[in-house]
């Protein structure tokens, strides 16, 4: 069936026997679209001769077959009809570019909307349409025939216009693009035979002019057909007709009125742009012009390009000035890197030599007062033992006084008792006294040691404190130190730290710098 309607549609016969005997080894299964295109190619599109069937039934064909699958009208949305639909589809067809999925591009689009809205004798605003591409971004790199079709019949760009005015707007873009008509509108023609005026519906094209009883088209009446002799003329005014020019061709000559002067003048300039294309074997002008706009394009593209390499070069040089700039930055770090690392090293070294240095005079000073505490206790013990000794010499001195007392008491019974050896007694009694007195004597100088060993203990005491109490600052000073040493391991950790940090940020530049060495290709991000 789809055959026999392209051949009919084509103008071609149609050959039954070829398709059965090109598809005979796949009767048991459907036929594929990859068996099928072949036969297409072969039987019905090699056969087709240009100019040989009516574009707009084989248009409308297609127009068929894809719209039952793809084109789908939205409930309570009645903007435009299927008929307008399948013109607005012809004409996507006739402005999309020629690769496959068909896309018309945004030029294109907006060339086509203008030429909608200005039909429609309303204004143009180009915020409508950026607004349609905000909301849907894909759109703008290129836009397929649905969604063309949902954008007319979104209504956005005819808000102001009734469903009617946007029909006929359509209607006259079609003409105007796809049948390539010049110009239309009603005229008054003077008849071959009988002479009298007929107002007639004109419809110029490059290679002629038809005319039809009304601009419903569905009788025509005839044509002028457009050759190399073909020109337009002035005429004066006469038969009560004004505005009259004639279009004569090498066989006929055609007497036309207009309604005033300036649709005159549009008429000619018409008929003679029509002469020139038809002079010039222009097939079709707003093909011609599609591909003129094409080429625009694809200068301003270039243009784009050109511009684009030139800021790139621009940007380029920028990059390796920047980077030009960056070595030589990395290089001042590197060096100002290098003489503070010198620096911090002798300072480091010159710390390290301070610590040594007062801990070798911690170390000395607290080998003194060990050393000084050690002769201090010694001396201690020797006094110890001078005074263990005094002591004992005490102890016998009151065993000595309780025997001289013991003996006192036994010369005074004795006195009582032998009272004839008194003088005896008497010269005991003052060897007595003597004693007594060396016994006072020897108890004054022993009291008078005692006091003299206590004196010595307490300045002893005294000084083993004073010891004491240097040693326990020798240790607070060391562990000052130690302090010290620690507070500076931890100033050279966060140095350290400092250093790694630094060599990961010139490492990170480096491989940046790297990055930038590489040349920048098409296409690279």
């Amino acid at each position: 069936v789809l055959s026999h309607n392209l051949c009919t549609v084509l103008n071609i016969p149609h050959d039954p026997k070829a398709l059965e005997d090109h598809f005979s080894d796949d009767n048991d299964g459907p036929v594929s679209n990859q068996g099928y295109m072949p036969y297409l190619h072969s039987y019905i599109l090699d056969k087709v001769q240009e100019g040989n069937f009516e574009k707009e039934a084989f248009d409308e064909l297609c127009w068929m077959l894809s719209s039952k699958k793809h084109y789908k009208q939205k409930e309570g949305s009645d903007t435009i009809s299927r008929k307008d639909a399948f013109k607005l589809w012809c004409l996507f067809i006739f402005l999309s570019e020629d690769k496959y999925p068909l896309i018309m591009v945004p030029e294109e689009v907006e060339y086509l909307l203008k030429k909608f809205t200005s039909a429609m004798g309303l204004e143009w605003h180009q915020g409508e349409l950026e607004d349609f591409y905000f909301q849907d971004p894909s759109l703008a790199n290129g836009m397929q025939v649905w969604s063309l079709l949902d954008l007319i019949d979104s209504g956005i760009f005819s808000n102001f216009a009734s469903k009617e005015v946007l029909s006929l707007a359509i209607n006259d873009v079609f003409l105007e693009i796809y049948h390539d008509v010049l110009k239309k509108g009603y005229v008054w023609k003077k008849g071959h035979r009988r002479r009298n005026w007929s107002e007639r519906w004109f419809v110029l094209q490059p290679t002629c002019i038809s005319y039809y009883v009304s601009e419903d088209l569905k009788e025509k009446k005839g044509e002028v057909r457009f050759d190399k002799d073909t020109i337009v003329e002035v005429l004066s005014d006469r038969d009560g007709r004004r505005c009259l020019f004639c279009i004569k061709t090498a066989t006929r000559s055609y007497e036309v009125s207009a309604s005033d002067l300036r649709h005159r003048q549009e008429w000619m300039q018409a008929i003679q742009m029509a002469i020139r294309l038809m002079l010039t074997k222009t097939v079709s002008y707003h093909k011609d012009l599609k591909v003129e706009r094409r080429g625009q394009r694809e200068q301003n593209q270039q243009k784009a390009a050109e511009k684009q390499k030139e800021r790139d070069l621009l940007q380029l040089q920028k990059l390796q000035e920047e980077k030009e700039r960056q070595i030589k930055q990395i290089e001042e770090m590197k060096r100002i890197h290098e003489e503070t690392e010198v620096l911090r090293q002798k300072e480091e070294k010159h710390k390290l030599k301070e610590q040594e240095k007062m801990q070798q005079a911690l170390e000395t000073q607290l080998r003194e007062a060990e050393e000084a505490r050690a002769i201090m206790e010694a001396e201690m013990a020797q006094k110890e033992i001078v005074a263990q000794r005094q002591q004992e010499r005490i102890k016998e001195l009151e065993k000595m006084k309780q025997g001289l007392e013991t003996a006192l008491d036994v010369e005074i019974h004795a006195r009582y008792v032998e009272e004839n050896a008194r003088l005896a007694q008497a010269r005991l009694l003052e060897e007595e006294e003597e004693k007594l007195k060396q016994l006072m004597h020897l108890q004054a100088e022993q009291e008078e040691l005692i006091m003299q060993a206590q004196q010595e203990k307490e300045v002893l005491q005294q000084e083993i404190t004073t010891k004491a109490q240097d040693l326990d600052q020798a240790f607070r000073e060391l562990e000052e130190l130690r302090e010290s040493r620690q507070r500076n391991d931890q100033d050279l950790a966060e140095a350290e730290k400092q250093l790694r940090h630094a060599s990961h940020h010139v490492k990170h530049w480096n491989v940046q710098l790297n990055r930038l060495m590489q040349p920048i290709m098409p296409g690279g991000k």
